[in-house]
């Protein structure tokens, strides 16, 4: 393949497409899953939380498997653009289905979100495993990923706006005051829009980067490399803790509006201007990363934004002024962290080449894949369990106990999720320099 550095704009805009995507259904379960199960297809909210929490137990082994299936996938597109061509419409397909909410019993809708919700989590695989892993062959300078990183977070929360402002009044317009109507044809939408994204990208976006011409296929190999490579570990663990915090966070905010501020439609303008900012933060980013090193930047962020989210637990929820505040400028400075962090495993995925001669670029990035839905999963069980255990009732007015556990859960729980996350990166040991050296060393060994 053509080695070649730097990537063209066309090229950058191609690859984010694919994120905006992914989160055009993402952003939808962070925001509104927990909420579709309990307010409008009538499912109890601690029965949700467990479903969340067991269809992990065999997604855990989904996201490995198909790293090694595209680390060992070889034809005229590459090893992972393939799976963007012919995953796009099952997995726009899938999505839709999970929202059809079909009149069954209260069993049964239980049944039916298990099958669907499973069904997309794989589907989810299927296409981002590899969707992720291109990032690692696109290019191998390690500042042009981090671009590129930036890039796939400004599309991805773009779709964020889109989703945090359109899908309330998308389904109360299209529902015309079928609330479950509304949303089956808003994800429909959403749907093919997605299929259509996976599918630009496919054509966009080149592969350049390949394993050492003299490794040999070894799964075991592989796996004992990546359990000895320290920086993914700590990585992983962060990105678990990080994707907890936001789907808690976020699954949050439309129970603190409906049911502590009254006002649902409040919900969709503060997470709007909460993407508004994330964008911002992650564009200023851009320029602030070459003076900084990512591992300090990924610890200043995090105890701003954890000082921002947990400071809005002490404010009248009628005080809109500073709610909104705190919330722009801790999504300003949270917004950045999901850029840093993915960027950190192409990093790895060199750091594993240089020191164990092997590169398992998919394998690494599969387990990115595995901490987003392990986040979003337990991110989405907890709440429900907690609400659950507060006494929460859909659809009635709340007593004392579950609207303090809403707050919680908007506010001070999140907050102390990122200074967890934050204080993690101390174990971190992957400077810039150290980088730069491994950058020049790989490009070596391949002139050689």
């Amino acid at each position: 393949m053509k080695n070649k550095t730097y990537l063209s704009f066309g090229e950058k805009v191609g690859y984010a497409l694919g994120d905006a995507a992914s989160n055009l259904f993402f952003q939808t379960f962070a925001i509104f899953l927990l909420y579709y199960y309990t307010d409008i297809v009538g499912l109890p909210a601690a029965a949700v939380g467990t479903m969340f929490l067991v269809t992990r137990i065999f997604d855990t082994f989904t996201d490995p498997i198909m790293g090694a299936i595209a680390d060992r996938t070889n034809t005229r597109w590459g090893k992972f653009r393939i799976y963007l061509l012919i995953g796009a419409i099952p997995y726009g397909l899938i999505g839709f289905f999970m929202f059809i909410g079909p009149d069954f019993n209260t069993t049964g809708r239980l049944i039916y979100a298990y099958l669907t919700y499973t069904a997309m989590m794989l589907a989810y695989t299927a296409v981002n495993v590899p969707y992720s892993s291109l990032m690692g062959v696109m290019t191998p300078s390690i500042r042009e990923r981090s671009i590129l990183s930036s890039f796939r977070f400004i599309f991805a929360f773009l779709a964020g706006i889109i989703v945090a402002r359109s899908f309330i009044p998308m389904k109360d317009y299209l529902g015309g005051g079928d609330e479950l109507l509304g949303v089956r044809l808003t994800m429909g939408i959403f749907g093919v829009a997605s299929a259509l994204m996976f599918m630009v990208t496919f054509f966009a976006t080149r592969e350049r980067v390949s394993p050492p011409p003299d490794q040999v296929s070894n799964l075991r190999a592989d796996v004992r490399e990546l359990l000895r490579n320290g920086p993914w570990i700590v990585v992983s663990l962060i990105t678990i803790v990080q994707l907890i915090t936001i789907v808690m966070r976020e699954s949050s905010v439309i129970f603190y509006f409906k049911y502590v501020v009254g006002n649902e439609g409040g919900a969709s303008i503060f997470l709007m201007w909460a993407k508004i900012a994330i964008i911002t933060g992650i564009v200023a980013n851009i320029f602030i990363m070459r003076l900084v090193d990512k591992r300090t930047l990924l610890m200043a962020y995090g105890y701003l934004a954890a000082l921002c989210y947990g400071g809005i637990y002490f404010v009248d929820p009628a005080n809109s002024t500073l709610l909104h505040t705190l919330n722009i400028v801790g999504s300003l400075a949270f917004g950045p962290i999901g850029v840093i962090l993915w960027s950190m495993y192409g990093d790895c995925a060199d750091y594993g080449e240089w020191k164990f001669y092997r590169r398992s670029t998919a394998l690494v990035f599969s387990s990115s894949l595995f901490a987003i839905k392990l986040g979003l999963t337990l991110g989405g069980a907890i709440p429900g369990w907690l609400l659950g255990a507060s006494g929460f009732v859909a659809n009635e007015a709340q007593e004392a106990d579950t609207l303090g556990m809403i707050r919680l859960l908007m506010t001070l729980f999140p907050a102390g999720l990122i200074i967890l996350f934050a204080s993690m990166v101390f174990v971190y040991r992957l400077n810039n320099r150290q980088l730069e050296q491994i950058e020049g060393d790989l490009a070596l060994r391949k002139a050689v």
